[in-house]
């Protein structure tokens, strides 16, 4: 896999001269950074990101440079297969902690106390414009 790999990282870096195009200017245009760049036409691009990333960034790099991404995939087939990946996360989706109680202890009293408050000067409010006879 990497011999067809280091293959279509060759032909990448050659149609990208014959094009007289810089790394930097291929990462302007296209937004991949050039380390990755650099690793697509070294033909190790799998070792630094992500096989779905790859993928994506060498299909943008194909394009950019004119080349049919399709047939390169049925050529080199093995090189774009993608390997089963193995993620340890301590915490993920699902995983989250509940903190503190369930009730969530006494944060429910300031409130009601402030709408209590509220409450009686609104109340206040409305006999006091009743006396004075705004109402």
């Amino acid at each position: 896999m990497s011999e067809e790999l280091k293959r279509i990282g060759a032909f990448f870096k050659s149609k990208r001269k014959e094009l007289g195009l810089s790394l930097k200017e291929v990462e302007n245009t296209t937004s991949i950074r050039s380390g990755y760049l650099e690793a697509i036409e070294e033909g190790s691009i799998y070792q630094f990101i992500a096989g779905v990333y790859a993928q994506g960034f060498m299909k943008q790099y194909a394009s950019f440079l004119g080349l049919d991404f399709e047939s390169l995939v049925r050529e080199y087939p093995h090189a774009f297969k993608l390997q089963a990946e193995k993620h340890d996360f301590a915490y993920g989706i699902g995983t989250l902690e509940v903190r503190g109680s369930m009730g969530g202890g006494v944060k429910w009293f300031p409130n009601l106390l402030w709408a209590l408050a509220v409450s009686v000067i609104i109340v206040l409010a409305w006999f006091l414009a009743k006396y004075l006879g705004v109402l």
